[in-house]
């Protein structure tokens, strides 16, 4: 990361102490390592690292703002944002994500620079250890050479730079408002040895959803899909208890075999949208993305359920506090998807 040119780089020397002021280690002559302790909880400093709405006011050292034009935090998702100097120099940045696995690890191939000036490329890891009300954060680059790493150090003043962003997090965390934090996207992976055009279909075809669809214990009875932009699936699930819960996708994005995006809610027989039968504050509406990315051996699923912004103050309370109980379902859920894939 670029710094202000007037500020002192700290010693070279490797360190490390438990201690809230920022340090750098060496381990090898291609990186990078800085650390910090943070004064918040592991799930904020999550929160404010993830959600573009909260990076945009610490990213970067002092002195700099950024501009976020797009930031998809999932394995192979683009992260494309501007950092704006103090002196006018503008530096754009594109990054994609490699590996996120909340709320421990962030791992992503950076690109940046400036017009005109060396490129600064490098496999970022940012780790977040655990220490109660505390926060270790470790961020390392790792570049392919020595020499690009000592060109970045020199052109961009990045080892300060990355002290200055460190610091601008802390700053930023002990005063972020309560509030910012209680929105959370529901979001869970699965990695299948299925290829990404099968595993597409059993989302898209009526006759395989009723084979894995629903939590443990539940069966698919009625289903009709309308595949479509604006169209909609209706289906029926029967319980352990007999009992029929009927649910409905309407569409708002097909794009085979990578992505689905639709709203999802309950509904009655008729497929009239109905509320939750058991709890009449869950959201009446919520937004689903599927994405089905291609991986060696097989396919990486990820579900991401999102509010509307027409959720009111009491669904969004109810949808963020449930997401324990949501990562058990969707756990069976796709168990079931991998026993199908796995005979299909």
């Amino acid at each position: 990361m670029p710094a202000r040119k007037n500020e002192s780089t700290p010693d070279a020397k490797p360190a490390r102490r438990e201690s809230s002021a920022p340090q750098r280690m060496t381990t090898t002559d291609r990186e990078i390592v800085i650390t910090r302790i943070l004064n918040a909880p592991r799930e904020r400093v999550w929160e404010a690292w993830t959600d573009p709405k909260h990076v945009m006011n610490w990213w970067g050292p002092n002195g700099f703002t950024t501009t976020i034009e797009k930031m998809d935090v999932r394995p192979g998702g683009v992260w494309k944002h501007v950092m704006h100097g103090p002196d006018g120099t503008d530096y754009p940045n594109s990054s994609v994500f490699k590996e996120v696995v909340k709320p421990e690890r962030i791992v992503y191939f950076h690109g940046g620079g400036k017009p005109g000036g060396p490129g600064a490329n490098f496999v970022a890891t940012w780790t977040f250890e655990d220490l109660g009300d505390k926060t270790r954060v470790i961020m390392r680059g790792v570049f392919d050479t020595a020499a690009d790493r000592d060109k970045v150090v020199k052109e961009y003043n990045a080892i300060e730079g990355g002290n200055q962003t460190l610091g601008r997090f802390a700053d930023y965390l002990a005063n972020m408002p309560a509030s910012e934090t209680v929105d959370r996207d529901f979001v869970i992976t699965r990695s299948f040895s299925a290829p990404r055009e099968l595993v597409y279909k059993a989302f898209t075809d009526p006759e395989r959803m009723l084979h894995w669809w629903g939590p443990k214990g539940f069966s698919v009875v009625a289903a009709k899909m309308d595949l479509r932009l604006g169209g909609s699936y209706h289906y029926g699930m029967k319980g352990p208890d007999g009992n029929t819960l009927w649910g409905k996708f309407v569409y708002r994005e097909i794009v085979a075999p990578e992505r689905l995006v639709f709203v999802n809610s309950f509904s009655d027989e008729a497929g009239n949208i109905t509320r939750h039968p058991m709890s009449p504050t869950w959201p009446l509406e919520l937004l689903s993305t599927i994405t089905f990315d291609e991986q060696p051996g097989g396919t990486l699923l990820t579900i991401r359920w999102a509010l509307l912004p027409s959720a009111t103050a009491e669904e969004r309370q109810t949808f963020n506090i449930a997401h324990a109980g949501m990562q058990g379902g969707w756990t069976g859920t796709l168990d079931q998807l991998a026993e199908y894939l796995a005979k299909a």
